[in-house]
């Protein structure tokens, strides 16, 4: 018989009258059932959280610093038992799985850390000007107000945790809503909670369905929204709310940029191994993957045999078995567009040089070259194990064809060249240049967002926790400075 996973109101567990079923990608067995709260159940946490933004606020750093280090070493004892459903859920290889367990952990810490170094507070004298004499300026930084967090599937476990954790480290309130394709991992966050002291009220994990979400994007005791999905819903989003704060992390078709002085064999074995696996790991289903190679013309015919032979010596299959590298899609309704796709990509002039296969919901790594511009695949970001890759002549068309693009996340640029790393850095319109590695590099500490299409706001712990407070200044008068 499946157990039916609670979720969590204003800290403590509840069910409703529905249920959700949450299934393995892979082979489609029942993972969990998950209960679905009422629209009662809803109000509930939200007017809990409403009510407690005050007692949180003023809560002492050491206690939010002590509760979000619990759960980084409880996420730590449980790394296994994690990883395997986060698996069972997404789909993800178990050796990335393991990988999202470790940085949620980092996360948490550090959450931990910053809570307690966070708005210590910047002291600006003004006797700068003689209508200051005798004032100083005291500035702080405190909380916006709740957070509605909307967290995607790809990354069940972490991108929870991106929400969570920086909203406990200031003190303000936060409803999380999980992905209704795996909502487990993001409950198992609610079990670690539970164990602290943090108020009542102050957090709620509520798997609602996404039908039922306008509601509570639109109130108004929800201030700050924190989105990490695709660019349509978060413009819908954003549109429905425009005086509202939001964070949206919208995704990208991340480019690898090979430039001519990236040349020797051991350079273009290492780029064609990199450009591999990340183009391919978490099935293609990451918002910095590798979507586009774009090679210079004088390495472009060694580097990309040496690509496809890497995508080739993948090993495709069952996610819960350790020797894999890349597994099936969230679903197979997600393969089928990947596949229709690259379908349109073919029939438009494009070339197979590995892949264009499905099965069910998995679809076999696959590089097209000469894929005209036009088309839904270079264009959208595909969200699947698919790469195109593009000849260019120098690094000014190489940088024009990266920025050719509606999106602009991460660039990843392979040169040895200082001073074209700056020029990549100051040329490419983006929120993040990798300099000797693909784009899909990300530490969780840095900040993190996009530019155009790509979103607005930073994501990565300090980040998000500037973006869910605000500056407020007290001025002191009659000091003796």
């Amino acid at each position: 018989m499946t157990t039916t996973h609670a979720f969590w109101l204003a800290g403590r567990q509840a069910t409703g009258e529905d249920t959700i079923d949450v299934t393995s990608p892979w082979d489609g067995r029942l993972v969990g059932k998950v209960s679905v709260p009422t629209e009662a159940q809803v109000e509930q946490a939200v007017a809990a959280a409403d009510a407690v933004r005050d007692e949180f606020a003023a809560t002492p750093a050491h206690v939010r610093a002590a509760a979000l280090d619990h759960v980084s070493r409880r996420i730590v004892e449980r790394t296994e038992e994690l990883a395997r459903l986060i698996s069972a859920e997404n789909g993800k290889p178990m050796k990335w799985a393991r990988g999202e367990v470790g940085r949620a952990v980092s996360v948490f810490r550090f959450a931990a850390e910053e809570a307690r170094r966070f708005n210590g507070g910047e002291a600006q004298r003004l006797d700068t000007d003689a209508g200051g004499v005798g004032r100083l300026a005291l500035t702080r930084r405190y909380p916006r107000g709740t957070v509605l967090g909307i967290a995607p599937f790809n990354f069940p476990l972490n991108l929870c945790a991106h929400k969570v954790a920086p909203a406990i480290a200031v003190g303000t309130p936060i409803i999380l809503k999980p992905a209704p394709a795996t909502p487990l991992s993001g409950l198992v966050i609610g079990e670690l909670l539970a164990e602290t002291e943090l108020p009542e009220g102050s957090w709620s994990i509520l798997p609602v369905a996404n039908e039922s979400m306008p509601a509570l994007v639109q109130d108004p005791r929800l201030p700050v929204i924190s989105f990490t999905g695709s660019d349509k819903v978060g413009y819908q989003i954003l549109d429905s709310v425009p005086r509202k704060h939001a964070t949206l992390e919208l995704g990208g078709n991340g480019a690898a940029l090979v430039l001519a002085d990236w040349s020797s064999d051991e350079d273009l074995d290492r780029a064609a191994a990199r450009i591999a696996t990340f183009s391919n790991y978490q099935g293609g289903q990451s918002c910095i993957s590798v979507q586009r190679v774009i090679a210079d013309a004088s390495v472009y015919d060694r580097l990309v045999p040496k690509i496809v032979a890497a995508v080739e010596g993948l090993v495709t299959g069952d996610p819960s078995d350790d020797a894999t590298d890349v597994g099936p899609l969230v679903s197979e309704d997600a393969a089928k567009r990947v596949e229709s796709w690259v379908e349109e990509a073919v029939q438009a002039g494009a070339k197979v040089l590995t892949g264009a296969k499905r099965d069910g919901a998995s679809y076999a790594p696959t590089v097209l070259a000469e894929v005209p511009a036009e088309v839904t695949i270079s264009c959208e970001e595909v969200f699947g194990p698919v790469m195109t890759v593009h000849r260019v002549d120098g690094e000014d068309e190489a940088f024009a064809v990266a920025n050719d693009s509606k999106y602009g996340l991460q660039a990843g640029v392979f040169t040895h060249d200082v001073q074209t790393a700056f020029r990549a850095h100051r040329s490419l319109e983006v929120g993040g240049v990798i300099v000797g590695d693909v784009p899909s590099y990300r530490a969780d500490q840095m900040p993190y967002g996009g530019t155009k299409r790509s979103g607005v706001g930073r994501e990565g712990v300090r980040f998000a926790m500037e973006d869910y407070t605000y500056q407020r200044v007290m001025v002191l008068t009659g000091l003796d400075l």
